[in-house]
């Protein structure tokens, strides 16, 4: 664990271990449970969607209590709270509706807790980025461990324990949230910009469009990956396997991020991100019966998820700190993967219906290309708007 930070690495580290432990386990597998339970591919995609559409409410709401009442670490445990009672949903009953109802009250808790840990760990780090890498690596690692058992599990005792796994696993994520402790807010000199007025900046919304782009083709992946691998022939195992493969280049990425970073910036690591994007679909869309170009595919989640991630926080961070942390988190996980999520999922749904499940990987290349465009628009703007603030500064000392 990074020395700088002793008191609330290992807290950190462990929370989002059993976080993404549990978020892994579930979106992975769920939409194999729900297809069991005679749900259709129509079906499943609404009920999937879900996880994108309560981001769109949930980390807003939870990062506006927390950042008002500055009590963010008690906001996350009465969130996994709820989020187990909601939960117990998938245990009992049957049905579209009844499963609904499940995932809406499950991922409106849950979708609040990733924002305000990591709005926990940025205030810790006061605008430090170097180790933050090594200790969101620990979430990833988690939804190795957890998705690689969970297939084992799967495969010898049935998809019908897999709500019972996934309980357990969210028991452990309230257990962690009880080593956090909240963190003084950083006094700032000059009060933050309103809220608002940071949105209405070009630069700003073509940031957030960027990112809700690249979140939507991602959509291919969460939502249909499992999916699209059954449905040609591919076992539980592998499909874990294939998972985990994704997430172990993650991992390394983020453990070494630091330096790429340092040396190149957020501007061109995204830049990289978003052009690998490109290709990773491309290669899933036509690779579907050749695992060694599959494998390939999965070893570039480290670009298209690591290091967009993390580029992505780097940039956010330019407009969003102190008394506004928690809710840059909350905008950038409601916007990105709330609205760019949900819109994605659903779009990407029909689409699969209409023109079959290798279109949909061809269409999200599309929607990174899109997504590329507009970081380059909010980069550029980013740069006229610094330059003719350097102008005016000199203008005033003069």
């Amino acid at each position: 664990m990074p020395a700088l930070y002793p008191a609330q690495a290992l807290g950190f580290a462990l929370f989002l271990f059993c976080y993404y432990a549990h978020a892994g386990t579930w979106s992975t597998y769920a939409t194999l449970f729900f297809a069991n339970k005679g749900m259709s591919v129509a079906q499943i995609g609404v009920l999937m969607s879900m996880i994108q559409v309560l981001r769109i409410v949930g980390p807003n709401v939870w990062g506006y209590v927390a950042d008002h009442y500055d009590r963010r670490v008690l906001v996350l445990r009465l969130a996994g709270f709820a989020a187990l009672a909601a939960f117990s949903g998938f245990l009992f009953g049957a049905g579209f509706a009844h499963f609904m109802l499940a995932m809406i009250l499950l991922n409106l808790f849950t979708s609040g807790q990733a924002p305000i840990c990591e709005a926990l760990m940025l205030s810790e780090m006061r605008g430090d980025l170097t180790f933050y890498g090594r200790i969101r690596m620990w979430g990833s690692i988690g939804f190795i461990v957890a998705v690689t058992l969970a297939s084992y599990a799967l495969e010898h005792y049935g998809i019908a324990t897999l709500p019972w796994v996934a309980a357990a696993l969210l028991v452990l994520t309230i257990a962690a949230a009880f080593r956090l402790r909240d963190v003084p807010r950083r006094e700032h000199k000059e009060a933050p910009l309103p809220l608002m007025t940071l949105l209405r900046r070009r630069e700003v919304l073509a940031f957030f469009t960027s990112t809700a782009l690249m979140v939507a083709a991602h959509t291919s992946l969460y939502t249909f990956y499992s999916l699209y691998l059954e449905r040609h022939g591919y076992s539980k195992t592998v499909i874990g396997a294939m998972w985990s493969l994704g997430v172990t280049a993650e991992v390394l990425l983020f453990y070494f991020q630091s330096s790429l970073l340092k040396r190149w910036g957020a501007m061109r690591m995204m830049y990289l991100a978003l052009g690998v994007a490109v290709a990773r679909f491309v290669m899933i869309g036509a690779g579907s019966d050749l695992l060694w170009l599959l494998i390939v595919a999965q070893l570039l989640h480290a670009a298209t998820f690591a290091l967009h991630h993390s580029s992505s926080v780097m940039t956010l961070q330019r407009w969003f700190s102190g008394p506004l942390q928690a809710r840059g988190q909350a905008l950038y996980m409601s916007i990105s993967y709330g609205i760019g999520g949900s819109l994605g999922g659903l779009f990407l749904a029909q689409w699969w219906q209409r023109a079959g499940p290798a279109s949909v990987y061809y269409v999200a290349a599309v929607m990174s290309l899109a997504s590329a465009l507009a970081a380059v628009l909010s980069f550029r703007w980013q740069r006229t708007r610094d330059t003719a603030w350097s102008c005016a500064e000199t203008r005033r000392a003069d």
